[in-house]
């Protein structure tokens, strides 16, 4: 692809990135809750979520997508149960900062499942990858250079701005002085990560 095509696709992608959606609601709130370091694999999920939609587009596999939808559905709403389980720890999270928290074993594999599984069915990203981005990108004349080219553009934009989300809702803990508002924080964080649950799982 030329930089000017590059530099359109990379335009029209990050501001899809950056609107307000799911992904960007339960990164703020893991962030809010664990710090943004904590975050990254649930992140990196998101990454390959996005990575898996654009090769079904690329590869013309969208019907087939469609024909198994059974199989997407049960992806999402196992999904959005893991992420209502993790509502369910935040809400009763001690009132500890970050880092006085301890990793929990295989934390990151299933938050990164949980985040792949999240952007499956996020119906942002399906309406970016089914609708707008035909429109940005001939599908159909792209060949492996620029498929890797759009794939590594993507990884770099998205994960980029997720960590940036994630690092400024982390910032915004040094300004809980208290363990009472740190446990309101953790409750606050945990009502919106449940609330995404519910819009991934209802659309």
């Amino acid at each position: 692809m030329t930089p000017t095509a590059l530099l359109i696709f990379a335009g029209i992608y990050a501001l899809a990135v950056l609107s307000p959606g799911p992904g960007v609601a339960a990164v703020v709130a893991r962030a809010l809750a664990t710090g943004y370091k904590r975050t990254i694999p649930f992140i990196l999920g998101i990454v390959l979520g996005d990575l898996f939609w654009f090769g079904l587009v690329v590869s013309g596999l969208t019907v087939i997508a469609h024909n198994f939808y059974i199989v997407f559905a049960i992806i999402k709403y196992v999904g959005a149960a893991y992420l209502l389980y993790l509502a369910w720890k935040l809400w009763r999270a001690p009132a500890k900062s970050p880092e006085e928290q301890n990793y929990a074993r295989g934390e990151g594999f299933r938050l990164g499942v949980a985040g792949f599984s999240m952007t499956i069915g996020n119906p942002k990203t399906m309406i970016f990858f089914l609708a707008i981005l035909p429109q940005v990108v001939v599908l159909e004349d792209m060949k492996t250079p620029a498929i890797a080219e759009l794939c590594v553009l993507m990884a770099v934009i998205l994960f980029a701005i997720m960590l940036v989300y994630a690092v400024l809702a982390a910032k915004a803990r040094t300004f809980i002085a208290s363990p009472r508002q740190m446990k309101m924080v953790n409750r606050a964080t945990g009502g919106l990560m449940a609330g995404v649950a519910v819009a991934v799982a209802t659309r």
